[in-house]
Parts: structure tokens; sequence; C-alpha cells
């Protein structure tokens, strides 16, 4: 049972409407996160122009799935790790690497593992990271732009995951499939 409101097209404020039209355009439904985020345009907003920023970021399908994922595993989201499994599975993105991160197992890929145990740095040290952490993302290839570019990534992933904390979202149908536990 959700304890927030999962809004539609009808129940929503009038300045979420555009907005949840927009997500029923791109996805061919409205996400639930989407319904709950309606009951504020601003966070709403914001939440879809941080999705189509971090999207638009330095990294390819492969590290967005890395840094999205690594962060709703440690968040433990029960909503935000099935959809990102749908998105991942969508973006052509190889199920080893979605299954590892699942699994809170390292991947096979040296590099992605640099941007996991990073991903995982940032979150876990609230950004207080240290030089050796920051040395050996850098010596895996990334530099200071994929730095920020993470924290982009984990404000879009705070206001989802905290907010499926609190609403309990449902899982939308289509990623029922992909349910997970931590």
């Amino acid at each position: 049972m959700t304890t927030l409101k999962i809004h539609n097209i009808e129940s929503a404020p009038a300045e979420s409407k555009p907005l949840l039209e927009n997500s029923q355009k791109a996805y061919g439904m409205i996400p639930g996160l989407h319904g709950v985020l309606a009951a504020s345009p601003q966070i709403l907003k914001a939440y879809q122009q941080l999705h189509e920023l971090f999207v638009s970021s330095s990294f390819n399908e492969n590290e967005l799935t890395v840094v999205w994922q690594t962060i709703n595993v440690e968040h433990a989201c029960h909503y935000c790790v099935p959809a990102h499994t749908g998105i991942a599975k969508m973006m052509k993105v190889d199920d080893s690497i979605t299954e590892a991160l699942r699994n809170e197992t390292p991947l096979a890929d040296s590099k992605l593992e640099a941007l996991r145990t990073m991903t995982l740095s940032i979150v876990r040290n609230r950004g207080n990271v240290s030089k050796a952490d920051l040395e050996a993302f850098y010596a895996a290839g990334y530099g200071e732009q994929q730095v920020l570019d993470i924290i982009l990534g984990l404000s879009q992933k705070v206001i989802s995951n905290y907010t499926n904390h609190i609403a309990n979202t449902p899982v939308d149908d289509a990623f029922k499939s992909f349910t997970w536990k931590k």
C-alpha cells in the first residue's frame, strides 16, 4: 500500500499535467514514480530535467547503468532496481553487467568496476572521497567531468529512491518480471 498518492493526468495539479503528458509520450505510460512526483510540479520537473541531463552526460549506456544501479542497489530501492533493469535491457546493456550490479558482485570490466567503486565511495562517504579514490578512478581512464557526472546521476537517484521509499511506489507492470529485493 502506498503512503503517497499516485496521480494520473486527471488528478494531478495543473502544472504537473503537461509533465505527465510528456512521460506518457516518452514511455507509453506514466511511470508510478512520475505519478507520485506529480504532487509537486517542481520535483517532477526537476527529476525529468535531471534525467535528461544525466542521459546526455559523458557516460555511455553501460556507464549510465552502472551509476544508476549502483546507487539504486546501495539505497535498496525496490522500485528503481527493477525499472533500471528493464531500461538497461532497452539500452542493450549486457545482462552480465546488470546482474553483477543487482547482486553486488564485481564487474568483469575493470573500467566499469572503477566507476562502480567511485560511485559507491561518493554515496557512502557523502562526497568525502579520498585522494586515493580519485587517483584510482583517474587511473582507470576517467576524469573530473565523470566525478561530477556521477554527482549529477546521484542527484536524480536521491529524488527517485527517497520518494519510492516514502511512497512505497508499486513496481510498474512493465518491470514486475525484474522484481528485486536487497
